[in-house]
């Protein structure tokens, strides 16, 4: 079966830039590159992998693409643009010729409320639109109900829930978090990646077993037609190795049909990122 990791970093380590790696999160502070990642994913037999931003500039985006060029397992590339930009519409056509370019992605889960709402952002989210772009929204469960706000108004704009939203698997909160992402759901243009569940849970003692509920709760908000694997590597590395977290979710799905299954490991990505 094919399997597309619709989740990765790439990056060179540099203590300023990657702060938010602290002292708990030693283990990934260091350079992560296609070098390493490349016979892990041969090691899983996983076919390619999406690149997705870590720092907000357009300097990263650069980086990744110059690395889709060089490896072809990297399938495409999720970069930064400042979407609030009164030029966008010139940085968006400076890459125009960027074909690995899918998509765009800013860390909404570090801002202050309202940050989604501001009408240069809707402005900008519907110019990516226009242009076939994807968007990966990355927030915090708390911020699930003003995500909704925003999406009402880019229902034309095919958007992806980096996470599950990070609810808080570590303290078995899930009710809240369940209300609102099923609530998203119903959007047909939204999607939402299983992935980064362990590094909400405890990393130490974190088990499939815990994160079934949460599991269950998107399969069936979002159905097998919009929901697709992603690792979260490197940073998957201070909860639970490459392999642990694919088998941990293979084992989940292994009891759905084999088109539900290469749908989920797959076909969605290839879809949602036009692959």
């Amino acid at each position: 079966m094919k399997i597309i990791d619709t989740h990765q970093h790439f990056w060179n380590y540099d203590a300023t830039r990657h702060d938010w790696i602290n002292e708990d999160m030693r283990a990934i502070k260091k350079d992560f590159l296609p070098e390493q990642l490349a016979p892990i994913l041969k090691e899983n037999k996983v076919e390619g992998c999406v690149s997705v931003q870590v720092d907000q500039t357009t300097e990263e985006t650069d980086f990744l693409l110059a690395l889709a060029k060089e490896h072809s397992f990297i399938k495409g590339v999720v970069g930064w643009v400042d979407l609030r930009a009164s030029n966008l519409e010139d940085k968006l056509e400076n890459y125009k010729d960027a074909k690995a370019l899918k998509g765009f992605r800013h860390i909404i889960q570090g801002q202050a409320a309202g940050f989604m709402l501001q009408p240069n952002l809707i402005q900008g989210l519907k110019k990516l639109a226009t242009r076939n772009y994807s968007y990966d929204l990355l927030i915090y469960a708390h911020q699930l109900k003003e995500a909704n706000e925003l999406i009402k108004q880019v229902t034309e704009l095919p958007i992806v829930i980096d996470h599950l939203a990070k609810p808080n698997i570590k303290n078995n909160e899930i009710e809240d978090w369940k209300k609102e992402i099923t609530a998203l759901a119903k959007y047909p243009n939204v999607y939402c990646k299983i992935s980064g569940m362990a590094t909400e849970a405890n990393w130490e003692t974190w088990a499939m077993a815990g994160l079934q509920p949460y599991l269950d709760t998107v399969v069936e908000a979002f159905g097998t037609e919009r929901i697709m694997f992603g690792s979260d590597w490197p940073v998957c590395l201070v909860a639970s190795s490459y392999a642990k977290w694919l088998k941990g979710v293979q084992k989940y799905f292994n009891t759905f049909s084999s088109t539900e299954q290469e749908a989920i490991f797959a076909g969605n990505a290839i879809k949602f990122y036009k692959l």
